[in-house]
């Protein structure tokens, strides 16, 4: 008798609704401030959900979504790699304005929890604008924006000093070191006995030292870096088998405090769920903007043994499933706390599926549909191109597809406005507005051009006419896929962006709005066209660039590289580890 019970008490607040509001429902909903949640998957293809063609990948809770709501199908992330594209999505800022855009092949998204990159304190996220306007605010789920900068508890890049309430989750993200070693770790007797002969060890290049210094005798500076060097790969081999990348990396936090490390990850699905659950209960007096950060379907592909064989394509396809199922778990907390009508739910994915993650035969990357290219492949299609679903019934027609360029960091300027933000004026925000287009207002997207870029290196440019519906896409550069003749880059795991790649003179061209896939090249078809297009294409490039001021690259290598001052730790470092989570 409950659930009728939850249905009569939903339809009564919507008759309230209507009899205290206006005739206009939409603007009173956007007036009251709607409450926010925002689901982002990590690394999912678009082509993995069914509402985007797969017919053979069950996502019934995610087709709900579109169904009910506005999907877009030409939704571009500014970055196809994780952390740059996670600080667009944050700022409504391309990353190289905020320098979360690396110039290195190697370091182009955080590497190391102890390092001191991470989102500079002078940006300004939709959290922090939301807040100001009173809103709840809380992140379930994978940052990966940086942790501390100076000191080890400084937390200068954290969540909560980014405009958060409250965060539960990982400050890092997950990597395929985030599940147990088959190797089992030293005994912690062990442990100590190896970690003072280590010390010991190291002091012996310094002990050289000392005639040197006192003027006793000589000895050759070689014999002292060599002896340093040989204490460096001692350290490096017993310490590999402590497991201090899963250690140091994969932790789970609640706030400010360590409540898990490493991270237990056949738990950790569990307890963001109902972290985020937990939340909606809070909160449900709102205003409050819930951004669910999913760990699914990063490798090493953490899934419920419940799902295991679930799906068609093994654990990448049961990783995907389970994700559905989350959803449907918080959209179903949403209409039991009858907050359906006056909640705001977005979908999306930070970037395309890696076409290189693979475990032997088994494909644990993304599918990316028609499009060409994948995770970390500048401009390419396939890279950039993610799901974007919104759903707020009484406002948005469901139903509703929309082919117009679009960015996840339109996502900015859009809660903004619905929350009764003002956007700051003090800089650049690349993203737009999108409820205009989301409602039927409008029927051309405001971006009449978007700039991809890999790291700091431009590759690709999209010009939206502004007098029709063609969509031309132009690339300087694409990746160099190994070995020859393959789809990736397998043989380095990551394409590089700078380098290792193709420089095209004249630059490559397509009709994307009629091709999609980028198979037919427009190069020689029309000569007058091509010539045309470009030149407009290249005045907007020489305006853009007018706009990027020189800003603290947060990837140099000195910020990325693990710093020991800077490693958060539970417990007594390095050998940090505690467990503060009851079970779910």
């Amino acid at each position: 008798m409950k659930q009728p019970f939850q249905n009569w008490n939903c339809w009564l607040s919507v008759i309230l609704w209507w009899l205290l509001g206006n005739e206009n429902g939409a603007v009173m909903t956007r007036n009251s401030r709607p409450n926010i949640v925002l689901l982002m998957a990590d690394d999912l293809g678009v082509g993995d959900l069914s509402c985007y063609g797969n017919n053979t990948m069950s996502t019934p809770n995610i087709d709900r979504l579109a169904r009910e709501g506005v999907m877009l199908t030409q939704h571009l992330a500014a970055a196809s790699m994780c952390s740059p594209s996670r600080a667009a999505f944050l700022t409504g800022r391309y990353p190289i304005r905020s320098g979360m855009a690396s110039s290195f092949n190697l370091n182009r998204a955080l590497t190391w929890l102890g390092g001191s990159a991470g989102l500079p304190a002078n940006e300004t996220t939709f959290a922090k604008l939301l807040q100001h306007r009173g809103y709840r605010t809380g992140l379930i789920g994978k940052w990966h924006q940086g942790l501390s900068h100076a000191s080890r508890d400084d937390h200068c890049h954290h969540p909560l000093n980014h405009g958060f309430d409250y965060f539960y989750g990982v400050p890092f993200g997950l990597i395929s070191d985030c599940q147990p070693s088959k190797t089992p770790e030293l005994h912690r007797w062990l442990r100590a006995k190896l970690w003072i002969s280590t010390a010991a060890a190291a002091l012996f290049p310094l002990l050289l030292y000392i005639p040197r210094y006192a003027g006793w005798f000589s000895v050759p500076w070689k014999v002292i870096v060599s002896f340093a060097l040989l204490v460096f790969l001692f350290f490096t081999a017993w310490y590999s088998s402590y497991g201090f990348t899963r250690r140091w990396n994969c932790i789970l936090m609640r706030n400010h405090e360590i409540v898990q490390q490493p991270m237990k990850e056949e738990r950790v699905s569990s307890l963001m769920l109902r972290e985020a659950l937990s939340f909606i209960e809070r909160y449900k007096g709102g205003p409050f903007l819930l951004f669910v950060s999913f760990l699914h379907v990063h490798t090493p592909l953490i899934t419920k043994k419940k799902f295991f064989g679930h799906s068609k394509y093994g654990l990448y396809g049961d990783n995907v499933e389970e994700m559905d199922w989350m959803v449907g778990k918080i959209v179903e907390a949403l209409e039991q706390e009858c907050l359906t009508n006056h909640t705001l739910v977005y979908f999306t994915s930070d970037n395309g599926g890696s076409l290189e993650s693979q475990d032997g035969a088994a494909q644990t990357g993304g599918w990316n549909g028609i499009y060409r290219g994948g995770k970390g492949m500048g401009g390419l299609e396939g890279g950039i191109r993610v799901p974007g679903i919104f759903r707020w019934p009484t406002v948005l027609e469901p139903g509703k597809v929309i082919d117009e360029p679009t960015s996840l960091m339109d996502i900015y300027p859009t809660l903004s406005y619905i929350g009764g933000g003002i956007l700051l004026q003090d800089r650049i925000i690349d993203g737009r507005n999108l409820m205009p287009l989301l409602e039927g207002r409008v029927s051309h997207s405001d971006h009449e051009f978007l700039f991809h870029y890999c790291g700091v290196y431009l590759h690709s440019v999209r010009w939206h006419q502004k007098d029709c519906a063609t969509v031309w896409k132009v690339h300087y550069v694409t990746p160099k896929f190994h070995p020859a003749g393959a789809d990736a880059c397998y043989s380095s795991v990551l394409c590089s962006c700078s380098g290792d790649v193709d420089f095209h003179d004249p630059p490559l061209l397509f009709d994307i709005s009629r091709d999609p896939a980028e198979a037919r090249l427009l190069n020689t078809d029309n000569e007058a066209l091509f010539d045309s297009v470009i030149k407009k294409i290249e005045r907007a490039l020489r305006e853009h660039r007018k706009t990027i001021t020189p800003v603290p690259q947060q990837f140099s290598v000195f910020n990325t590289i693990w710093k020991p001052w800077l490693q958060p730790c539970c417990g007594s470092f390095p050998f940090c580890g505690c467990d503060k989570e009851d079970a779910p």
